[in-house]
C-alpha cells in the first residue's frame, strides 16, 4: 500500500494543500506525477491514483477550493493564478519537471503551465480542456454558458446544473434547435428543485469564465520542451468538450488521443457519475509511457 502525505504549501494568496502518494525524489527514474482538474479537487483522483503504485503521484486542490484556504480576498479562478501556484508546487516538490494528467478546467491551467513555465512539465495529457475559442461556434458556446448561468442566477443550483448538463450533452454545434429547447427541468436528473440562495459555485458562476474564455498560444505550446497529449473521451463524442478536444488538438496540428469512458472516465463510483478507472489508468499508462 502507498502511503499518502499531505503537505501545505503557502504561497502569496493562498495556502495550497496538496497530496504526495509515494517517495520524493521519486524511484524507478520516472518524473512524479501531477493530477489536476478544476474545479474538482484532489478527491476526484481518489479511483485513479492508486493504479499507479509504481509512480509517485501529485494531487492538489486548486486555489480557492476544497482544503486550499486562499488569504488574497479573491474568489475569480484564472488559469494564469493557478498556473503560477503549480510552478510554485513543482518548485516546492523539487524533483524536477513532472509529468502532468490534466482534466476538464485542470486540463486548461496546465496549458497556461506549459505555455508560461515551459520547463516545469516533461509530458501533458490534457483531457478534454473546455476552451470555447477552439470551436467554429465559440460565441453560440458562449451564448449557452449564459445560458446556464442565468439559469444559476434566477432560480439557484439545481436549475443551474440542469441547464449545465443540458449544455454538455448536447451533440454537434450549438445551433437554434438547441436554443430553442424547452428549459430543462431540475428533477428530470434527479436535482433538487430546492434554492438555498447560493451563487458562489464554481463551475455555475461567472468565477471560473476565464477558463473557458482561456485563448491557447499554439506557437508558444507546440516550440515548448513539453510532449502535449490531447485526450478525448470515447463516450464523449460530439459533446462540447469532445468537440474542444479535437479544436485543440487541431491547433497544434496533431490527432486527439481516445481514452476510455467520457468526460469524467476516470472517476470511481462515489461521486455518482462513474467512468472506467482501471480501464482509463491502462490508456494513461500506455500514452505516458510512449514518451
Amino acid at each position: 500500500m502507498t502511503t499518502t502525505q499531505t503537505h501545505t504549501l503557502a504561497v502569496p494568496g493562498v495556502d495550497l494543500v496538496y497530496d504526495v502518494r509515494g517517495p520524493l525524489p521519486p524511484s524507478g527514474g520516472r518524473p512524479a506525477l501531477l493530477m489536476i482538474g478544476q474545479p474538482m479537487t484532489a478527491e476526484g483522483f481518489n479511483a485513479l491514483a492508486p493504479h499507479f503504485t509504481d509512480r509517485t503521484v501529485v494531487t492538489y486542490d486548486p486555489r480557492g477550493l476544497g482544503r486550499s484556504v486562499r488569504t488574497d480576498g479573491r474568489t475569480d479562478h484564472t488559469p494564469q493564478q493557478q498556473a503560477a501556484d503549480l510552478h510554485l508546487l513543482i518548485e516546492a516538490l523539487g524533483a524536477g519537471p513532472v509529468e502532468v494528467f490534466a482534466s476538464s478546467g485542470g486540463a486548461v491551467t496546465a496549458l497556461e503551465l506549459v505555455a508560461t513555465y515551459p520547463g516545469d512539465v516533461v509530458t501533458l495529457v490534457a483531457h478534454e480542456p473546455p476552451i470555447n475559442a477552439v470551436l467554429p461556434d465559440a460565441s453560440a458556446a458562449e451564448r449557452a454558458r449564459a445560458d446556464f448561468y442565468e439559469a444559476y442566477q434566477a432560480k439557484g443550483t439545481g436549475a443551474g446544473m440542469a441547464a449545465f448538463i443540458a449544455m454538455t450533452s448536447w451533440q454537434g454545434e450549438f445551433t437554434d434547435a438547441y436554443f430553442g429547447q424547452p428549459v430543462p427541468d431540475p428533477a428530470t436528473f434527479g436535482l433538487s428543485t430546492e434554492d438555498d440562495g447560493t451563487r458562489d459555485d464554481p463551475l455555475l458562476s461567472d468565477l471560473s469564465w476565464a477558463i473557458s474564455d482561456y485563448r491557447p498560444d499554439a506557437g508558444l505550446l507546440t516550440a515548448a520542451p513539453t510532449r502535449i497529449v490531447v485526450a478525448v473521451g470515447e463516450e464523449s463524442a460530439g459533446t462540447y468538450t469532445a468537440r474542444t478536444a479535437l479544436g485543440l488538438a487541431a491547433m497544434l496540428g496533431q490527432q486527439a488521443v481516445v481514452f476510455p469512458s467520457h468526460h469524467g472516465g476516470f472517476l470511481g463510483g462515489e461521486f455518482g457519475y462513474a467512468g472506467k478507472p482501471e480501464e482509463f489508468a491502462a490508456r494513461l499508462r500506455e500514452v505516458l509511457d510512449a514518451g
